[in-house]
């Protein structure tokens, strides 16, 4: 079976990606196996741009078909922020909650505070120096009048999802079924299976 890196130290995301795609005929590893491969600087002003970038870079640091994906949320109100920044929103070590005040102060000093949201997923799978193939998910929603939710990660707690009339963060399994991450890796999961 094809060995499949997964570029990305994040945990909960490791066990999202692997439920995503259980049934793939792929052996999903992670870098906890390669500790010596240094993580890249995300340069890219696009989700598209900073997937291929790390997926290229661990595909040769690594020697193995790899997949990255870098995902964030966009806030209409905010001009997309904070977009591509997501992890890195007020700072380095900013925790989630931090990352909320921050959001809602924004978006009262806006008079938005429930502002039009989406997540965004782009992943790329890279062979060597080549980009084998691209998807990108996304999920439409609103920011949520205040946190709500202990599931999920990251942002899930302030995007609600309205068909759901919950938070990601309160959507429990059904958020495997209408995430952003769902939809790509989905996309990701069929091109596998016709391919290896």
């Amino acid at each position: 079976m094809t060995r499949l890196l997964v570029a990305t130290t994040n945990a909960d995301k490791i066990r999202e990606i692997r439920e995503l795609l259980a049934g793939a005929p792929v052996d999903l590893i992670t870098l906890a196996g390669s500790p010596h491969i240094e993580a890249p600087e995300e340069t890219g002003t696009t989700f598209e741009a900073n997937a291929r970038a790390k997926a290229l870079y661990y595909a040769q640091a690594a020697s193995e078909l790899t997949v990255a994906e870098d995902s964030g949320l966009e806030i209409v109100a905010l001009g997309g922020a904070p977009g591509v920044e997501s992890a890195r929103y007020g700072g380095a070590g900013t925790s989630y909650p931090d990352k909320f005040a921050l959001i809602y102060a924004a978006l009262r000093s806006r008079d938005a505070t429930h502002s039009p949201a989406r997540f965004v997923c782009a992943l790329a799978l890279a062979q060597g120096n080549r980009i084998l193939f691209e998807a990108r998910g996304t999920v439409e929603g609103c920011i949520a009048p205040e946190p709500r939710g202990r599931g999920g990660f990251g942002y899930d707690p302030i995007f609600f999802y309205p068909p759901c009339g919950m938070t990601l963060a309160e959507a429990g399994d059904r958020k495997a079924a209408v995430s952003h991450r769902a939809a790509a890796f989905r996309m990701l999961h069929a091109y596998l299976q016709s391919h290896f």
